[in-house]
């Protein structure tokens, strides 16, 4: 299989790409490094991208920024900057992606934990987090040439949690390695519209 990974230098893409490079081609896609760019939050970015990247079997979306803070001093302009990255950002890839992914082929996106359990300062991101969800329930009823897409909603990770830690008090991590699995799951299997959790 071709797969497409945007964001694959991050710490979710890079386990992905570990992962799956031992059986398939891997597309490397990053905003600043990779075998391709792309600006996911600007259309004309992703249609290059796919331009380059020509006919592929699935694409895995492990990228997407969002803005924390309280819910009374977040700006229209902090909410607009998760809106666009990681919501619209996904989407966008998505309907892009339909025209190169093969018959039988797969999108696979991100969203976490805080869609079903919120934190403090999280608002943003969970609104977000449950729309990206949400979106995938809807396009799985629509998409053509028998793609699936699905989501990988993962918790804290083991590797992060020095950086993001204090934003999940009593939370436990999981390592990457094995929130990768989801996404193998996602990639390989047989499933639609569906919302693979890795909570603990």
């Amino acid at each position: 299989m071709k797969i497409v990974i945007v964001g694959a230098s991050g710490t979710i893409g890079s386990a992905v790409s570990t992962l799956l490079a031992s059986l398939h081609e891997i597309v490397r896609v990053g905003h600043r490094q990779g075998d391709a760019r792309v600006d996911m939050t600007d259309s004309a970015s992703i249609a290059a991208l796919f331009d380059a990247t020509g006919p592929f079997d699935a694409l895995v979306v492990a990228s997407g920024n969002l803005a924390f803070g309280p819910l009374a001093q977040l700006s229209d302009e902090q909410w607009q900057f998760g809106l666009e990255s990681k919501l619209m950002g996904q989407i966008k890839l998505t309907r892009a992606a339909i025209p190169y992914l093969r018959e039988g082929g797969s999108i696979t996106l991100t969203s976490g934990i805080v869609s079903e359990v919120p934190i403090q300062g999280g608002a943003s991101a969970t609104t977000i987090n449950g729309a990206i969800e949400h979106f995938a329930k809807a396009a799985a009823c629509e998409l053509p040439k028998g793609l699936r897409i699905n989501v990988v909603s993962p918790t804290l990770l083991t590797e992060s949690r020095e950086a993001y830690g204090p934003f999940f008090p009593g939370f436990e991590s999981v390592p990457a390695a094995r929130v990768a699995l989801a996404y193998q799951r996602a990639v390989m299997g047989v499933q639609s519209g569906q919302v693979f959790k890795v909570f603990d």
